[in-house]
This record gives structure tokens, sequence and C-alpha cells, in this order.
């Protein structure tokens, strides 16, 4: 049986001017059993559609703030910076997996930004916004527990992993703050934010806030996201 194929949503810096990927995108796909390839950053809507369908599921990946204009909102000085090409490519291919009702992950801005393009909106700086006393943003190693997440019961991500609440990595300064109204939360953070969110509507649209990417090699329930994930990628439609 042939592995499914992954297309990747590429990361950009500017500085260098050039597309780049973190390794553990690449690795907790390949360890689920998928084959990942980066998309290209500059394609057109039909390019795009054309490389849906060569692909099996699409993982959103983290990076860029979301433009605050695609959720209607004025840009904050709080806000980082935007990538307006990678805004408009991963609009289409949402778009697109939505439409032909393929299999996505979205990790850090890959929730952020799925819930934006089915409606809801995000905070721009949670220091700013939403003070707490729950750390968000941890320092490096990035492959252990910074914060617990408690898993909603009877939703996906309880029954995939089991128990209640699950230690998780966090290093984002952005989250969901109104939720779309095409997804349901599977869990959230000890100061009520939501952590990860699924759509009935689809066969498989999970996103999680926390960097599973990161602690795949070490941590199960990272790796089982994954696995879950590629084998929605490998059953037939």
């Amino acid at each position: 049986m042939e592995k499914p194929l992954i297309g990747v949503l590429p990361l950009y810096d500017e500085g260098r001017e050039s597309l780049w990927m973190l390794p553990g995108y690449f690795g907790g796909i390949r360890a689920a059993g998928g084959i990942p390839v980066m998309l290209p950053l500059e394609a057109d809507k039909e390019e795009v559609r054309q490389l849906a369908g060569l692909c099996d599921g699409l993982l959103f990946t983290g990076g860029h703030d979301v433009d605050p204009a695609l959720y209607g909102a004025e840009r904050r000085a709080v806000c980082g910076p935007s990538c307006p090409a990678r805004d408009r490519l991963e609009r289409e291919a949402f778009s697109l997996a939505w439409e032909q009702d393929l299999p996505v992950l979205g990790i850090c801005r890959g929730i952020q930004m799925i819930n934006v393009l089915l409606g809801g909106t995000l905070y721009q700086d949670l220091s700013a916004e939403r003070p707490g006393g729950v750390e968000h943003h941890m320092a490096p190693p990035y492959d252990r527990v910074c914060h617990s997440v408690e898993l909603s019961a009877g939703e996906p991500l309880a029954a995939l992993l089991g128990g209640e609440s699950l230690g998780v990595n966090s290093y984002h300064h952005q989250a969901v703050r109104d939720l779309a109204p095409a997804l349901r939360p599977m869990a959230k953070a000890p100061d009520g934010l939501v952590e990860a969110v699924w759509a009935p509507e689809r066969r498989f649209v999970w996103a999680v806030q926390w960097h599973p990417e990161f602690s795949f090699r070490t941590d199960a329930a990272s790796l089982r996201i994954f696995e879950t994930f590629v084998e929605h990628c490998a059953a037939p439609a």
C-alpha cells in the first residue's frame, strides 16, 4: 500500500528571502507513516487546486501572525509581522480542503488560521489582551511540558488519548478568541483558552495550539495526533 502524501504549508524567512521547514513537521508525518512534501509559497488558485489534488491531506504549520484584516480587526502594535503571500496560500489551500473534505491538521498558527478562515477571531497578543497566570510562551527546550490542558469529555481528542487532562508544550502569543461556528473545542488551558478544536462537519479537520512536532519523539500523545491524522489521510474518502 502506498503511503499517503501530506502537503505541508511552508514557513517563510523575510531576512533570508527563503522558504524553510522545521524538521519536526516532516519527522512527525514520517513517524506516523506518511510522506511529507512542502508546498510552494507563491501559487495561484488553479495551481493550489492541482497541488491539493495530489495530496491526501494538508498540514497547516506555525509561524507568522495572521493578518488581523482577515478577521475584521485593526492591527495593534502588539501584533507581530504577517506574511501576505502565506495568508493567501493558506486561504486558498484551506478553502479547497474544506470543499473536497481533505483531512487537515493545524498546529499553532494552524489552529488560528483555520479558526479565522471559518469565521472566528483571535487575540493579537495574549499578554496585552488576555493576561493570566498560565505561561503560553515557554523558553526552550520545547519538548517538555509547559502547562496542562483539560480534554473535553465526549470529543474526539479525549476519545483518542483517554484521560481528562494532558501536559503540553506552549510557544505562542496569539490564540483563538471567538471560536468559529463550524468548530468545537476539544481542549482548554487552565485559564480557559481554547487549545484544540475539530470540525464535526468534515471527516478530519483538527487543530492544536501546542507543538507536537517538537515532542512526538518522546511523548506518545503527540505522536498519536500525527498518527490519527495520517490514518485519515490514508483512508478512502
